[in-house]
């Protein structure tokens, strides 16, 4: 075997290695979003739980299982898009879709703290940036409902 085709197998095997190693971080993200999911099940089922979540006091415990509920959707689509399942045009739709919702725009301004601590350049920072953005639209497109036509002449 001639030293360039070692090489090239070197080449080969190693990017073969690497893309095991990013399956099986990827297979490990799901089981940590598994166990993340199987907590907050508990504290939607139960309210004794439910106050781990840093749901302020006063919120009924509908609400804190609405707030859960978002709270899983949104790491489902984070997961998602950083297993690559979805692009970041989807993962752009599915946050667009989800900014809807007055239970999300209620988690996201309540979990806003947390967020600020978050590296800047991590991949949850850039999308909570993302999201920040959506949800501006979103009040922008609220605000603006109301004005349909020209205005009346008084």
């Amino acid at each position: 075997m001639v030293a360039s085709q070692q090489a090239e197998l070197t080449r080969e095997l190693a990017r073969q290695i690497g893309l095991m190693a990013e399956e099986l971080r990827n297979a490990n993200r799901i089981q940590l979003h598994r166990l993340f999911g199987e907590q907050l099940d508990r504290a939607i089922d139960d309210p004794s739980f439910a106050d781990v979540l840093g749901v302020p006091g006063g919120v009924s415990l509908e609400r804190r299982r609405q707030l859960a509920f978002a709270n899983k959707q949104y790491a489902l689509i984070l997961l998602s898009y950083r297993i690559g399942g979805i692009d970041r045009g989807e993962l752009l739709g599915h946050l667009k879709f989800l900014s809807k919702s007055s239970v999300f725009a209620e988690y996201w301004q309540l979990t806003s703290e947390g967020r600020s601590s978050l590296p800047k350049e991590s991949l949850e920072a850039r999308i909570g940036r993302a999201v920040n953005a959506v949800m501006e639209e979103r009040l922008d497109d609220l605000d603006e409902w109301w004005v349909v036509g020209a205005p009346s002449e008084a």
